[in-house]
This record gives structure tokens, C-alpha cells and sequence, in this order.
């Protein structure tokens, strides 16, 4: 076999490297942002990047924000994440896979994987065939979206008791942009929960299943920004949230499962000035990661105690929010200076999570 792993210089990463084998057409980044807590975990995301420079960028900040995911969960776990360029419809092998895994396992721990966007449990049952570094496989914990659905819906009901009132979503109209794994499993929910929901996504078959399923209404992918709603759930890929788009937005309150929904951190202060209520991404959608992290429980990994956990998202969700309040700044802001503070303790020393802005993505 042919594995190369290279080095690749990103200043306020621990470490990054390329993994590559042109004999079964691998070419991966691996991004260990923080072990300060911990072993770093996070994803594997198998995405068509149209080059590298893009899926450096996307790698770099996903495990940035697994910092902040992990630290705010409480979790003793470092930031990290992966990127396999290609597509998953179509670039999928076990050779391919077995390479990544091989390629991990160099690593020695530092990063430890699970499945994402474009990845599933049987993926990480092939490469924990030649790496031990894996998570959510089919017989631990398994597939995170179930987790991640449950925490999200929970912040989602107790923030609407909040802002709405004692009816919570019963009534309410929720806009869900992004029907894949985990937009699915929400919708059914919510409208389990009374509520009025609406999807779009650029699947349209992912559309129709959850149409047939749970009977909601659909609408074009472009107009989710502007259909008015009480509560906006972004649930595809990250970067949707900008400052143009910012002023429009007909959605009283923002939470979903994708991840980094901002286009830069100053979209925060734009959605905040709009009297849109951001609930950041990272908190709100941590299900996952904390039923994964519960592999490395005392006695292993046991689902009750998992699912436990990730119905206190919803808590977390609302002491950010009075620490909001209660300070004058943003639940963006709020939960930045929390994820800082759970670092910066473990390290001893002060120092800053990096700047994840446009500009110094561009850099």
C-alpha cells in the first residue's frame, strides 16, 4: 500500500495531515484543533470538495467548533475532524476505507473518528477494521443522529416555552431546512409534538419520504430564509447564515443540527440585531458527540445513561441564555466565553480559541 501522511501547517491547530493513497483513491485531511480536554473526537465527513483548499477550510473550522462542542458539553474530549474528498454515492470502497483507517491509526489516538455528513455506522464498522480509533460503530453506540435529533428537539422545546410561552411548540410553525439523517428524525418529532412543520431540501426524495411519513408541507430550498415561521432549524451543510441574509429572516428563533451556521462570528451580533434568537449551533446540537463520549464510560457504553445526558442540552440551552441576558451580549457570545473559560482551565494557561471569521479562513 501506498499511505502518505503529510503535515500540513494551521496555525491554532494542534495538528494536521493529509492522508493519501492514489492506489484506491484516498485523499484525506485529518484536524486535531484541541487535546487540551482530552482526546480529540469528531466526525468524518466524505463530501465532493471541488479542492482541497475548500476542504481544508471546512476541516479546519469543524474541528475548531468541536472545541467549543465538546467543552460546553462538559465532555473530556478535545476538538478534532475529518474530511474524505469524493463522493459517498459513488467513491465509496472497503479499500478506501481500510486505507483511512490504516492512515488513522498512525495517529495514534490523538483524534479518534465517527461517522458525519456522508458517512454511516457501517462505514465505521469497515474502517475499524484496521484502525481501533473509532466511534459509533455498529455495535457500540451507533448511529449519533438519533442522539442528535433528541437533544435538538428537547433545546428546541424548552426555548419555546421561553420565548412563546407554556404551549411550547404546540401550534408553532418550524421551517426545517435539511431532511438527511437528522432533519428526518426532527420533523417527525416536532410534529409529534404539535407543531406546524414545513421542510425543504435539495433531495427531493428525501422530501417525499418525510412528506409521505409525517404529512408536513414543503417549499422550495431558496425561499426557507423568507417563509414566515417562529422557529428556523438549519439542518443541512454550515455557512448558511449570513449577514445579508440576516435582516430577512422570518424565523423569531434559529436552532438546527448543522454545524458552523454562520458564515462568521459577526453574523451573530447582525441576527441579534434583526430580534432573531440564535441559539448557537455547536450546544444545540451536541446530542451526538455526548452519546459517542459515552463509549468511554466506567463499565462501557450504556444507551439510557447516554440519552440522560443528552436531554440536559436543553438546560445548558437555557443557562446560556441567562448568562445572555444577564450580561448584555449574545447566546452566541455567551457560550463562546464558556467553551474559552472549560479550556483555557484545563490548559493552565491562557489561550485563545482561533478566530474562525471569513477572513481568517482566507488567510
Amino acid at each position: 500500500m501506498s499511505i502518505a501522511l503529510e503535515p500540513i501547517a494551521a496555525p491554532g491547530h494542534e495538528e494536521v495531515v493529509r492522508i493519501r493513497d492514489d492506489d484506491v483513491g484516498l485523499h484525506a485531511i485529518v484536524a486535531v484543533h484541541s487535546t487540551a480536554l482530552g482526546r480529540a473526537l469528531g466526525g468524518t465527513r466524505f463530501h465532493p470538495f471541488p479542492d482541497e483548499r475548500a476542504a481544508l477550510d471546512d476541516v479546519l473550522r469543524l474541528a475548531a467548533a468541536m472545541t467549543r462542542k465538546n467543552a460546553v458539553a462538559g465532555l473530556d474530549h478535545g476538538g478534532g475532524k475529518a474530511v474524505i474528498m469524493g463522493d459517498p454515492a459513488t467513491d465509496k470502497t472497503p479499500e478506501l476505507f481500510h486505507a483511512y483507517g490504516r492512515g488513522l491509526a498512525r495517529l495514534e489516538g490523538r483524534y479518534l473518528t465517527a461517522e458525519d455528513v456522508g458517512t454511516t455506522p457501517d462505514d465505521m464498522d469497515v474502517i475499524a477494521e484496521t484502525c481501533p480509533y473509532v466511534t459509533g460503530a455498529s455495535d457500540a453506540s451507533g448511529d449519533p443522529s438519533i442522539a442528535t435529533a433528541v437533544g435538538l428537539r428537547g433545546a428546541l422545546r424548552a426555548v419555546a416555552v421561553r420565548r412563546f410561552g407554556p404551549e411550547g411548540l404546540a401550534g408553532r410553525q418550524v421551517v426545517i431546512s435539511g431532511v438527511g439523517k437528522v432533519g428526518s428524525l426532527l420533523a417527525g418529532r416536532l410534529v409529534a409534538d404539535g407543531a406546524r412543520v414545513t421542510v425543504a431540501d435539495v433531495d427531493d426524495d428525501a422530501v417525499a419520504r418525510v412528506r409521505a411519513a409525517h404529512g408536513v408541507v414543503t417549499v422550495d430550498p431558496d425561499e426557507v430564509w423568507t417563509t414566515p415561521c417562529d422557529v428556523l432549524a438549519p439542518c443541512a451543510l454550515g455557512g448558511v447564515l449570513t449577514a445579508g441574509r440576516a435582516p430577512g429572516l422570518r424565523g423569531r428563533v434559529v436552532g438546527g443540527a448543522a454545524n458552523n451556521q454562520l458564515a462568521d462570528d459577526a453574523v451573530a451580533d447582525a441576527l441579534a440585531a434583526a430580534d432573531v434568537l440564535y441559539l448557537p449551533d455547536y450546544v444545540v446540537n451536541g446530542g451526538g458527540v455526548i452519546n459517542l463520549a459515552h463509549e468511554f464510560a466506567p463499565g462501557g457504553y450504556d444507551r439510557a445513561a447516554a440519552f440522560a445526558d443528552v436531554e440536559q442540552i436543553a438546560m445548558t440551552v437555557l443557562s446560556i441564555l441567562d448568562e445572555a441576558a444577564a450580561r448584555g451580549i449574545t447566546p452566541f457570545a455567551a457560550a463562546e466565553a464558556r467553551a474559552r473559560r472549560r479550556v483555557e482551565r484545563a490548559q493552565g494557561t491562557r489561550t485563545s480559541l482561533p478566530n474562525t471569521s471569513s477572513a481568517a479562513r482566507r488567510s
